[in-house]
C-alpha cells in the first residue's frame, strides 16, 4: 500500500487524492516512497532497545543531532533509559501514527 508524498498517510492504489491532507496523489511517487523512503518501526524499536544508548535509532530515523547528543551523554546511562522507553513507545505506536511522524 503506497503512502502520500505530502503527509505520509497510507493511500489506496486507486485514490487520486489523499483523504488526510487533500493532496493530489502522484501514483509513481507514491509507489516509490512506499518502497524506498520509509522507516520500519520494528527496526527503530530494536535499535532503540539494543543500541539506543548510542543513539542508533535516532540516526536511523533521520535525526542526527539527537543521535549526537545520545553519543555525547552515553557515559551517564541516561540515554539508555530514554531509548528503552522510546523503544517501547515505538512498539505500541500504530503503524499509521509512526508513518506520519517518521516517514
Amino acid at each position: 500500500m503506497p503512502f502520500c508524498g505530502n503527509c505520509g498517510n497510507k493511500v489506496n492504489d486507486n485514490q487520486a487524492v489523499c483523504l488526510k491532507c487533500g493532496c493530489a496523489i502522484n501514483q509513481a511517487f507514491a509507489e516509490k516512497s512506499s518502497a524506498n523512503g520509509t522507516h520500519n518501526k520494528i527496526v527503530a524499536a530494536l535499535l532503540a532497545l539494543f543500541l539506543g544508548g548510542l543513539g542508533a535509532h535516532k540516526f536511523y530515523l533521520g535525526k542526527p543531532i539527537e543521535g549526537i547528543f545520545y553519543l555525547l551523554f552515553c557515559w551517564t546511562f541516561i540515554p539508555c533509559l530514554v531509548a528503552f522507553v522510546e523503544g517501547i513507545i515505538y512498539l505500541v505506536m500504530s503503524d499509521e501514527s509512526f508513518a506520519a511522524k517518521y516517514n
